[in-house]
């Protein structure tokens, strides 16, 4: 026999935007904070949860807490009942970036936080101050599912891949940039660098896969031009944590113009243009496309064009022949 259907004049909708971010963080201390409650009342709301669906929905796993078989349906089913709940109040009017204090989540690598995180950050504080903004970090690669981790934030800034071209999924070119070479100041290659000494002097590689290879997506074109897969003496979860397994070492590193221009100023690091021919680094703005017609988010989408067109070029002192990388957003 199927269950009754409650009514909706009965029930706390409050506890379905609870519902979702304990099901998402799988932490209530966690998800207090995502919904800015305090310890007690999100226990309340656990405990009121617990009681409708007769489960206990989290579950301790040694020392930390995993899904019950009900919690992972319900995962699933919330995510969409949000969606709806939120596209239904924004129809109500216009968005005012004057006085909004909506939260904006992005997923971003450290390299675009380095070259338009400021910008974007003096941009939004200058348009809407009381909005927030939550910037994820890429944790080694983009996530798996692109489409279903933009259902529940509000963008991924990122090269493109093939995951990412995918229906469902709209995108804005922010900017471009090219791959450069940074070696310790002394190291004898770094006159004349070419390919074969790309080849042949250690690498340090950011978000490299453990056995894995070729390595994080934006450096395979690169890789493809090499006779021979290059040695990986250091694996490091950053690109702005790579200059530093450089210096006073025979290896190389292969990174972005502007994140790499960022140390030009170290007289120890030589910074040297990229054999191979590489094609150029795009980035872009990726959304669920549910959001196509959201006011805030179109806001949001303009804000952060108008901030990669006014991130400035970082000079390069002359430590190494480097040329400015072209800025063209579409």
């Amino acid at each position: 026999m199927s269950r009754p259907r409650a009514s909706l004049a009965n029930l706390d909708l409050n506890l379905v935007v609870f519902l979702r971010e304990l099901l998402r963080e799988r932490n209530v201390t966690r998800a207090a904070e995502r919904i800015g409650v305090t310890q007690p009342a999100a226990s309340a709301a656990l405990l009121r949860l617990r009681r409708h669906f007769s489960d206990e929905l989290l579950v301790r796993n040694g020392a930390q807490f995993v899904l019950s078989p009900l919690a992972e349906q319900l995962a699933g089913q919330v995510e969409p009942v949000c969606e709806g709940l939120e596209a239904l109040f924004v129809t109500t009017g216009d968005f005012r970036a004057d006085d909004s204090r909506r939260e904006f989540t992005l997923l971003m690598p450290d390299y675009v936080v380095c070259a338009l995180g400021e910008t974007l950050s003096r941009t939004m504080h200058r348009a809407a101050p009381g909005t927030r903004l939550h910037v994820k970090l890429v944790n080694e690669a983009l996530p798996a599912d692109p489409l279903d981790t933009l259902r529940v934030i509000d963008g991924i800034l990122s090269a493109p891949t093939q995951a990412l071209r995918t229906a469902g999924i709209r995108d804005l070119e922010l900017f471009r940039d090219r791959w450069v070479c940074v070696l310790d100041r002394d190291n004898p290659a770094a006159d004349g660098f070419g390919l074969a000494d790309l080849e042949a002097l250690p690498w340090v590689v950011p978000h490299h896969p453990d056995g894995g290879y070729p390595a994080s997506y934006p450096l395979t074109p690169l890789l493809a031009r090499l006779s021979r897969r290059p040695h990986v003496a250091v694996r490091v979860d950053s690109y702005r944590a790579t200059p530093y397994f450089v210096a006073g070492t025979d290896r190389v590193a292969v990174m972005q113009r502007r994140l790499a221009a960022t140390f030009a100023d170290r007289p120890d690091l030589r910074i040297v243009p990229c054999p191979g021919d590489p094609p150029e680094i795009v980035e872009c703005l990726w959304w669920h496309q549910r959001l196509d017609d959201d006011p805030a988010h179109r806001w949001l989408r303009g804000v952060i064009r108008q901030a990669a067109r006014d991130a400035p070029e970082i000079p390069t002192p002359d430590h190494g022949a480097i040329t400015a990388a072209s800025h063209t957003p579409r």
